[in-house]
Formats: structure tokens, C-alpha cells, sequence
């Protein structure tokens, strides 16, 4: 009866073990299907379309060198921004990896790999304007535009008093939606992640120039999963790390952004 007792014991603790599945936390994750990643094809640098229709950017070359560093593949795949929860929670992503701000609203459906870089939100307007723009009072009687989805959106419709004081507000699909509006004089002002406004500017010099004003609080982006695919997170967090302490990240971000702008967390 006693041997009896203890065989059923292990068996019972093989079980409990070994089916934790990939969503477990205290072991590396089990790359046995291609995993998805969902962006925005229209966030430059962070995952776009060049000329020939190919998604190259910064996030997506940190990802293809974690991908190869564990030896699997992802598959990028262009998702309507605005329907970030749904696509993460169904399960057609399994992750959102594209300059994706960590906020207390997506918190409730994701969980986050640490902060890799800091984001602001602030305003662009056509070069010569003549906006005087020191505060985000300062946007009272003007046509404001963002990105539908965006930190700066919830943000702005978080204050109705400030979005009240707009002439306009308008939201597009994407930023580059946006920043054609504001070519066309659609809109007065952008409300523009950092990242993506001193990249346009460095682009398409002579064009755009930006005010510097921080409007809402100052952003952390991470990489976002599904809240039971722990073991996925420190995963990716792991091979990020190494990327980061053997000088890569260093490299990719001055490929992008000509400086070393990761933010280094342990």
C-alpha cells in the first residue's frame, strides 16, 4: 500500500509539472508554432511598408534578432490599431510588438515584458505656422489630430473640458494618415507620438517642426502578450536582455534613430 501510495504521489506531481502548457511562468517557453506579431504598417520607424511593400522598422528588427536568437520565426502581421484588445485576446496575435505604450487601461488585458524605451506625446505643426504653443491650453481654437487608439486620444478624451476647447478634433487610422491631413491643412496641430514625430522631421526635412510640449503624462513602451502567456513574456524578456548587454539594441537603435535611445532597465 505504501508503494502504492508514493507511485500515485509522483504521478500526481509529474501531472501538476508538466501540463503548466506555455503559459506557465518559471520555464522557457516551447516554440513549437509560429507565433504572430501584430503592428501598425504605417508607424515609421517602428514597423512600416517601404517602397516595395516590405514591413521593415526598429521594433521589427528587434524582433527578427530575437527570433533568430531562439531559433524560430515570427510572423508580422498589419492589424487596425484601434483594435488592439480584441486582436491580442482572441489569440489571432500573440503579440504586440510596435512602439506599444504600457497603460493601466491595456494592463487589464496584457501583460508586459520592462520598459525598453520612454515615449512622449507632443504636438507638430506645418514649419511657419505661426502657432504660439507652450501648453496644451495653448490648442484652444484649433483643428487637433492624432492616431485613433493612441495614448494621446485617450488622453485628450479623458479631458473634455481641454477636447472641448478644440475647434476640431479629428482622429485618423493611423499617424500617417495624420500627418498628410496635416499637409493638406486639414488640422492645425498633431498630437504625435516622439518617436515617430522626430523621425518624419528627419525624413521630410523643411516640412513639419515641432513644439516642445508634453501633452499627458510621458509614456513607457513595452512588449505586450496575453495575460496567461507568462512564460512567452520572460522568454523574449531574457533573449531582450542579452540583445541589450551584448550592445545590439545599441546598434539597431542608431541605425534608426542615430542615437542609442533604449532604456536600460534590469
Amino acid at each position: 500500500m505504501k508503494k502504492i501510495f508514493i507511485a500515485a504521489l509522483i504521478l500526481m506531481m509529474m501531472v501538476i509539472t508538466g501540463c503548466g502548457g506555455s503559459g506557465g511562468s518559471g520555464s522557457d517557453y516551447k516554440f513549437d508554432k509560429k507565433l504572430v506579431i501584430g503592428l501598425d504598417e504605417e508607424y515609421a520607424p517602428m514597423g512600416f511598408r517601404d517602397k516595395d511593400g516590405n514591413l521593415i522598422g526598429f521594433d521589427i528588427d528587434l524582433a527578427k534578432e530575437a527570433a533568430k536568437r531562439l531559433g524560430t520565426e515570427f510572423e508580422f502581421r498589419p492589424i487596425d490599431w484601434d483594435n488592439k484588445r480584441e486582436e491580442i485576446t482572441s489569440g489571432n496575435v500573440d503579440m504586440l510588438w510596435n512602439g506599444t505604450d504600457i497603460t493601466e487601461e491595456r494592463k487589464e488585458y496584457m501583460i508586459y515584458t520592462k520598459p525598453y524605451l520612454e515615449n512622449r506625446q507632443i504636438l507638430m505643426t506645418k514649419v511657419n505656422s505661426g502657432f504660439d504653443l507652450y501648453s496644451e491650453s495653448d490648442l484652444a481654437g484649433l483643428r487637433v489630430g492624432t492616431q485613433a487608439g493612441s495614448s494621446s486620444r485617450n488622453y485628450i478624451e479623458s479631458k473634455p473640458e481641454l477636447m472641448e476647447s478644440f475647434k476640431e478634433f479629428k482622429t485618423y487610422l493611423n499617424f500617417k494618415e495624420a500627418y498628410e491631413a496635416l499637409d493638406k491643412n486639414e488640422v492645425d496641430v498633431i498630437i504625435s507620438d516622439e518617436t515617430i514625430a522626430r523621425y518624419t522631421i528627419y525624413q521630410i526635412p523643411n516640412k513639419f517642426e515641432l513644439a516642445e510640449v508634453t501633452i499627458g503624462p510621458v509614456c513607457e513602451i513595452g512588449i505586450g502578450f496575453r495575460k496567461d502567456e507568462v512564460a512567452l513574456r520572460d522568454t523574449i524578456q531574457k533573449v531582450f536582455d542579452e540583445m541589450i548587454a551584448d550592445g545590439t539594441t545599441k546598434k539597431i537603435s542608431e541605425k534608426w534613430f542615430h542615437a542609442d535611445i533604449i532604456k536600460y532597465r534590469r
